[in-house]
């Protein structure tokens, strides 16, 4: 399918479905519909001791939507070590930096000594966030990424973080699966809802205070 617009893609999004490309040089996207679902609950997001101590020592500055385009290169290269492919192919890359332009797609961006070591990107629609994907050229850098993302839903008044799939990786913040008939329930009661994500840079301060309110341990 070649003819899909920043419009049918959002259309996409409302019904459950997602973009695909079989590789990063497919010529064709298609939609995706999973049986199973991964989101993670936002209110019951769980970050490591260990992962709140290294954003503690605010070695890792990070930005919202400063550097889209490095971010979804990042998410989309290829060669790196369990990464020989991905789907992420030149006609994805367009209609994101479109849903970008009009607002709709957002990414994080994790800096270290002002270079881009990781990051990640997704749609927000309604009070949903569709995470579509994350990179990290440092240990920690995406885990980073993701828990500024979380705090900022939460804060922004999102309801739902549609991680698509879910894995071991996902599980340890507390992601789990849900069936069609219930993501779906999830869904549309988000989009009734609107959050609003602010891309401005709070400071360690907001992201310390999220730290202290999450009461789980690892």
């Amino acid at each position: 399918m070649n003819d899909i617009t920043p419009e049918l893609l959002l259309r996409a999004y409302s019904v459950g479905v997602f973009p695909m490309a079989e590789s990063h040089t497919a010529k064709e996207i298609f939609f995706v519909d999973p049986d199973r679902r991964g989101v993670i609950p936002i209110n019951s997001f769980h970050v490591p001791k260990k992962l709140k101590r290294i954003i503690r020592k605010k070695e890792f500055t990070v930005t919202y939507d400063t550097a889209f385009q490095s971010v979804l290169n990042g998410c989309a290269l290829t060669g790196k070590k369990n990464r020989r492919d991905t789907w992420i192919n030149d006609k994805i890359k367009e209609l994101y930096i479109a849903l970008l332009e009009k607002g709709f797609c957002h990414s994080v961006e994790v800096w270290l000594e002002n270079r881009l070591v990781g990051g990640l990107y997704g749609v927000a629609l309604g009070a949903a966030f569709f995470g579509e994907s994350m990179f990290s050229e440092v240990s920690n850098a995406s885990k980073v990424a993701l828990v500024h993302l979380v705090a900022k839903l939460k804060s922004d008044g999102f309801i739902l973080l549609d991680t698509q799939f879910n894995t071991e990786h996902l599980m340890q913040f507390g992601a789990i699966e849900i069936d069609r008939k219930e993501y779906q329930t999830k869904l549309q009661a988000a989009l009734s809802m609107q959050g609003h994500f602010n891309t401005s840079s709070e400071g360690f301060d907001w992201i310390d205070n999220f730290l202290q309110s999450n009461t789980q341990t690892s």
